[in-house]
């Protein structure tokens, strides 16, 4: 074993097993009383319901872990890639038509493996909790459609980057990086037109109340924005959710339809504010930016590493090719992404408090934003007594009770 298979398989081991050890942590952070001050939050039947969302969610985690772990490890070891890598060149495709081949077949086995703990947890465990609406035809057409935006817009953007790789020499990393910079930049932008649509309806909020007061608050704040729709997340989940989407003029704020109907018009303007708050507090440039910086030194390393004949080696591989160390370099490069991971999750949460401040200094009514997630925590089983290295693994948000003191002192600081 060289020094690049201990590597990957070191960062395997490990990141299931501070995963583990987070979720075992999180399981022992649960606590039968509902903490102090939180009454208004939860009754004590529905915290219950949180306490076993949270560990069903956990222990069907911990298996989904495991099984990919080891499916992932048993095709290394009995010479899987070795095996995948001479049927697709016995195909004779041509270096692009391998390349697609051998990382499209990839890709589908392990959605396809994927598949049963999908539809575990949307019609078991996400049903048993009340959460799931969705229907197996709705969920068939999601996966046919999710396939089929994967094919056309991943297809052309990986035969373009092993074009890239084989022809165009040793900037090759530079123009994979300004070929899908401007891709994703481009999928922004139609996003919210041509993508999103295919899984969602998206109405234009009627004139009412609710659409004065959210422009009026737009207004103030000086936030354009093409207009307000609702969606019908209730298809899916009784979940709620709120943001914006779209460049320029042509953003647009969306609300689930559950979000809509569960909360007050006071409620629905501050949670937007907060999402504006985003906006406004350059959160949405600056993960742009970090994203596109991450994306130029990934294609740099890739170049570096991506023929490597130690590489290649690790995994029992032969013959190196472009497509083969295409999928080794994203396991190599597993260290890096899941240091960088925790770096985004922290930025993110700091970007949270940021936003919920915007949100309590601009918006008139600032103790509405505590209201509105008091309530969206009870309606979604939020965990309130997260343990801490479970937070710093996995949390992009802070959690509900650490964000909700942090609003009061703002608000009563504005008060």
């Amino acid at each position: 074993m060289n020094s690049y298979a201990l590597i990957i398989l070191g960062t395997l081991v490990l990141a299931y097993t501070l995963n583990l050890l987070a979720d075992c942590a999180n399981l022992h952070a649960l606590r039968h009383e509902l903490p102090e001050g939180c009454a208004d939050i939860y009754d004590a039947n529905a915290y219950r319901q949180s306490q076993a969302y949270t560990r069903a969610q956990t222990h069907f985690g911990i298996l989904t872990s495991t099984c990919m772990l080891l499916v992932t490890l048993g095709f290394w070891y009995a010479g899987g890639f070795q095996a995948l890598d001479v049927l697709v060149r016995g195909w004779h495709l041509g270096l692009i038509g391998s390349g697609l081949a051998y990382i499209g077949l990839l890709v589908a086995g392990k959605s396809l493996l994927a598949l049963p703990f999908m539809l575990y947890e949307t019609f078991v465990l996400e049903a048993r909790f009340g959460f799931n609406k969705t229907s197996f035809k709705t969920f068939l057409a999601d996966t046919l459609k999710g396939l089929g935006l994967g094919v056309a817009l991943g297809g052309p953007v990986l035969a373009g980057v092993l074009a890239f790789l084989a022809y165009t020499g040793p900037y090759a990393w530079l123009y994979c990086w300004l070929a899908v910079t401007l891709v994703s930049l481009g999928l922004q932008w139609l996003a919210p037109t041509w993508i999103m649509p295919l899984f969602n309806t998206f109405t234009p909020l009627a004139a009412g109340p609710l659409k004065e007061a959210i422009l009026t608050y737009a207004r103030t704040v000086k936030f354009p924005f093409e207009d307000v729709f609702v969606i019908d997340g209730s298809r899916r989940s009784s979940k709620s959710n709120a943001f914006f989407t779209g460049f320029g003029a042509h953003k647009r704020i969306a609300l689930f339809d559950t979000l809509v109907t569960g909360h007050t018009v006071p409620e629905l303007v501050a949670v937007l504010a907060h999402e504006i708050g985003h906006y406004k507090m350059h959160h949405v440039m600056r993960n742009t930016v970090v994203s596109v910086v991450h994306m130029g030194v990934v294609f740099f390393l890739l170049s570096v590493f991506v023929t490597h004949a130690g590489l290649f080696h690790a995994f029992g591989v032969h013959e190196p090719s472009l497509h083969a160390g295409l999928v080794f370099f994203a396991m190599l490069y597993s260290p890096i992404e899941l240091l960088l991971s925790l770096g985004m999750q922290m930025m993110s949460r700091r970007h949270e408090y940021e936003a919920d401040r915007f949100a309590v200094d601009t918006y008139a009514e600032p103790t509405a934003l505590v209201q509105a997630l008091k309530k969206l925590s009870a309606h979604n089983l939020a965990n309130l007594t997260p343990h801490p290295f479970y937070v710093f693994l996995h949390y992009s948000h802070p959690p509900m009770l650490q964000r909700l003191h942090a609003i009061q002192r703002a608000a009563a600081r504005v008060a």
